[in-house]
């Protein structure tokens, strides 16, 4: 009966690569200690018992763990557009009184801006972008 685990084990391995949610992980790992079991019994309700009690104390003692330092993700890297919210910007081109618009040179970039407070600009001047509002970068002075 030990083999049957064994190949319980290798299945929740490969699922488990499959899915990498570090779940079925532990069933794998029970399953590899009711093989063991399995060496010294032959009754298939205490094999069954024991892979049941070590799968549900694997998840429960060692998931909250697992999540905590192992799969701490708290940084939120910005990519695209939202990328630039807090760098600094020159303005290329003087806003318009009438559509209150006007471009903003970010590195390589040239993005059509907006006040955030109806403020204006000069041409030369350096922004802050606070905030992408569609299309338009929002700033406003350092």
């Amino acid at each position: 009966m030990w083999y049957i685990w064994l190949i319980l084990a290798g299945i929740f391995f490969i699922i488990e690569m499959i899915t990498v949610g570090f779940m079925v992980f532990w069933l794998g790992i029970s399953a590899i200690i009711t093989c063991f079991v399995s060496l010294f019994t032959s009754n298939l309700f205490i094999q069954t018992s024991v892979f049941v009690v070590f799968s549900i104390l694997l998840i429960l003692l060692t998931r909250p763990f697992v999540e905590k330092f192992v799969m701490k993700n708290d940084k939120k890297v910005a990519t695209n557009a939202y990328s630039i919210i807090g760098k600094n910007a020159e303005i290329s081109k003087a806003f318009d009184a009438k559509t209150k618009l006007g471009q903003v040179k970010i590195g390589t970039e040239v993005w059509t801006a907006v006040s955030e407070n109806d403020e204006s600009f000069t041409e030369g001047e350096e922004v802050k972008v606070v905030a992408i509002d569609g299309v338009k970068a929002v700033v406003t002075k350092i």
